[in-house]
């Protein structure tokens, strides 16, 4: 009798393992592991999601109208050529479907988000990566995995889990350089952080042409985490294939009410991108202080490699952290087993992380 057995390529998926959230023993836990915002919701948002409470037995609206023309207004979109999803995650994996198939190859850099691999093999397709230079997306190295069959590459940036970034100009020299069959995915997630004046997540290219999207997320800065809600920004040819493949009712009611109240909330959203401003510089110099080497960062977290050897190394800091109450994110699965990233959070957190290392480092 034949075995019931998944597609080629599914049981090579390494699942996702997120940062965590819990340590046993109980006691205070702060949690610097998954790049939530450190304020949290807008109040708005708070008061919008309750509200929609009373709407529960109804289905939310399935096109997310008024979650779209938000976000429209709020970057100078046009709410037609944008796409809501369940997390940006959700949106990826349907522009996979779209335009990857069986022996396809799907590309992206070294040290990209593990969900791009997870897209790749779920269809059948090959993953490739090109390899960074410092821990940075090199656009020639990218170009030069380009082969005939690579249909789909994805660009963090900025990326996690390193916070380095591509300027405006390289990420227009890699689309430039893709032949026209080839969708660029621009995963900015982190984009609402970004401060620095060479930076763009992509809207210019993705009206450009045809063959770009920009992805982005109510995630991080605008502190919605636990309601899974990302957009993309598309082609309108892109835009009607994804509301072909997604779900009818693939966002919440709660979660579009409160979307829609985050978005437009910018006076909390600057607040939001202010404290990053602040404490992610601080962070880390004071780490840097420590003698350890912190790659620099454009989003709202650090990455902290370790020196090797038992008990001073990365494995040894995460596990005197965790005794602190502490949780931190082990990027092993990356190929950074050295390395640590630490989210920005409050002050009171800050120094309790800061100080915790500089006891583990003494």
């Amino acid at each position: 009798m034949a075995a019931l057995l998944p597609r080629p390529g599914i049981l090579e998926i390494d699942p996702y393992v997120p940062g965590k959230s819990w340590l046993a023993g109980g006691g205070r836990i702060i949690r610097l592991a998954s790049n939530e915002s450190a304020l949290g919701p807008s109040p708005r948002a708070v008061a919008a999601f309750e509200q929609a409470a009373a709407e529960l037995g109804r289905y939310p609206d399935g096109a997310s109208t008024e979650l779209r023309q938000a976000i429209g207004a709020r970057f100078g979109l046009d709410p037609a050529r944008i796409v809501c999803g369940s997390g940006s995650d959700e949106l990826m994996g349907l522009l996979g479907r779209a335009f990857v198939g069986p022996g396809d190859e799907v590309l992206y850099s070294q040290y990209g988000f593990l969900m791009y691999p997870i897209v790749a093999r779920s269809l059948g397709a090959r993953s490739v990566t090109a390899p960074e230079t410092e821990l940075r997306a090199d656009v020639d190295a990218m170009l030069g995995k380009v082969t005939a069959k690579t249909r789909l590459v994805f660009l963090a940036n900025p990326n996690n889990p390193t916070g380095s970034y591509v300027p405006r100009d390289e990420v227009r020299r890699l689309r430039v350089g893709l032949p026209g069959d080839v969708l660029l995915v621009l995963d900015a997630a982190y984009a609402e952080y970004v401060t620095a004046e060479d930076y763009s997540p992509g809207v210019e290219l993705v009206d450009a042409g045809d063959n770009v999207v920009m992805t982005r997320t109510f995630s991080k800065l605008f502190g919605l985490a636990s309601l899974r809600i990302g957009w993309a920004y598309c082609p309108p040819g892109v835009a009607d294939v994804l509301n072909r493949l997604r779900n009818p009712f693939n966002v919440t009611g709660p979660a579009q009410a409160a979307g829609a109240a985050a978005v437009e909330d910018v006076e909390f959203a600057d607040k939001a991108r202010a404290h990053n401003t602040l404490w992610l510089p601080w962070l880390a110099d004071r780490l840097s202080a420590l003698g350890l080497r912190v790659y620099p960062s454009i989003a709202n977290f650090v990455l902290v490699r370790f020196p090797a050897g038992p008990g001073r190394d990365a494995e040894a800091a995460n596990g005197f952290l965790n005794d602190k109450g502490i949780i931190v994110r082990e990027v092993a699965g990356y190929g950074l087993p050295d390395c640590l990233r630490i989210t920005v959070g409050l002050e009171e957190e800050m120094r309790a992380v800061v100080d915790a290392l500089a006891e583990f480092v003494d």
